[in-house]
């Protein structure tokens, strides 16, 4: 019997996916509940399990192609026992995806690549990449054809020269669904919004003082490490609170006012930007924040964000300093009214009542919207997160 396997539905306002990659190829072996494909929304990518065990019998949606809710991807035969046995976390090694997984050699694939070696059935593991941190080129996988081994450039050839042989002058890689999505929503709300950043500097002598006090005892009795974050969480809920209009929206002709704290924590991963939400952030203790965003970092690296994760945030955080940047504004989270940006923490000498002092400093951004926030509002949010920052009791003191 034939078990049809359809597109879930996707979540609130999600109407249609892309077909990103399939783990499983025709006449593959299927356990139940195994991940089969995987679908790339405007918000995250999800996997598709199987509905019945026994073999992929067809594949309707290819790869690469957009399907709507409720769509027909694939067949499954119940009678059959397939080719393989199933492996039901293990996607297929020759599964020809741009973001294929990295290859023994110790680098990744390029969509180019993965699309050669797929159409001559090269195995990739014997290939060197010469790419970028070990990444597996074009051109790695024609010289592999061309000359039956993995043929590394010789020791004494320089290393520019490499390049100019090895890799093309230019590649063409199409955009994902979620990095066309991520380039709208940035581009929609520079266009939107009236959006302007203001900046400020706090000394986090203070934070850095009560984590190296407190470290240890707080991971033995919560199970989890006291990070930066959670500060930066509570200290913006707390200018919200004084702040109202930056924890708003503009919705039609009127302004929305929350009453209510779901910050959002910027993460950076291979499929690119998403932002999951802590909610609730007024009602969570520092140890209930830190695992709540660990949590969620989690799910964003391994892909396994859901749709309710990843929605409702009222404000943003974005912490470039953990890739080294001193300084920057980051753009809105539409439709919010307001984004911190966090950046690297650096040794400055600082004037203290005349003396010159060192001190861990930092630069702090808020990115907002002129049409709810005045500048008023925005530059006295910055001096209170900034306040609560260097001066931490204030946060368990709700001050």
């Amino acid at each position: 019997m034939a078990i049809e396997i359809h597109v879930p539905v996707l979540g609130e306002s999600v109407t249609e996916a892309t077909v990103g990659k399939w783990f499983k190829s025709v006449g593959d072996a299927v356990a139940v509940d195994e991940p089969i494909c995987e679908l790339e929304t405007d918000k995250v990518a999800l996997e598709v399990n199987a509905t019945a065990s026994g073999a992929l019998s067809e594949i309707i949606a290819e790869e690469g192609e957009t399907v709507g809710v409720g769509a027909l991807l694939a067949k499954i035969d119940e009678t059959a026992h397939g080719n393989a046995p199933a492996t039901p976390t293990t996607p297929k090694a020759e599964a020809p995806a741009a973001e294929k997984a990295p290859v023994s050699a110790g680098g990744g694939v390029r969509a180019s690549a993965a699309k050669v070696a797929a159409e001559k059935a090269v195995d990739l593991s014997k290939i060197v990449g010469t790419g970028p941190d070990g990444v597996i080129t074009k051109a790695d996988v024609l010289n592999f054809l061309e000359h039956g081994s993995a043929a590394p450039a010789p020791a004494a050839a320089p290393a520019t020269a490499v390049r100019a042989e090895a890799l093309p002058r230019e590649e063409v890689v199409p955009m994902t669904r979620l990095r066309r999505t991520i380039a709208k929503r940035l581009k929609d709300a520079q266009n939107t919004a009236a959006m302007l950043t203001t900046y400020n500097e706090v000394d986090m002598s203070a934070v850095i003082a009560l984590r190296t006090q407190y470290k240890e005892m707080f991971e033995k009795k919560h199970g989890s490490k006291l990070g930066f974050m959670s500060f930066f969480v509570k200290a913006c809920v707390q200018a919200l609170k004084e702040i109202p209009e930056v924890n708003a929206e503009v919705r039609d002709d009127a302004i929305v006012y929350k009453n209510y704290y779901h910050i959002g924590v910027a993460a950076s991963t291979p499929a690119g930007l998403v932002v999951p939400v802590v909610r609730d952030c007024q009602d969570r203790s520092f140890s209930e924040v830190e695992k709540e965003i660990v949590r969620l970092g989690g799910r964003a690296r391994d892909g396994k964000l859901s749709m309710d994760e990843m929605q409702g945030g009222t404000f943003t955080i974005s912490n470039g300093g953990i890739f080294g940047s001193l300084l920057s504004s980051p753009i809105l989270n539409a439709p919010q009214s307001g984004i911190l940006g966090m950046h690297a923490i650096k040794e400055r000498v600082m004037v203290e009542q005349g003396q010159m002092v060192i001190r861990p400093m930092m630069y702090l951004s808020l990115s907002y919207d002129h049409r709810v926030v005045d500048g008023r509002g925005a530059v006295t949010f910055l001096v209170r997160v900034k306040e609560c920052l260097e001066d931490p009791q204030r946060l368990t003191l709700d001050l």
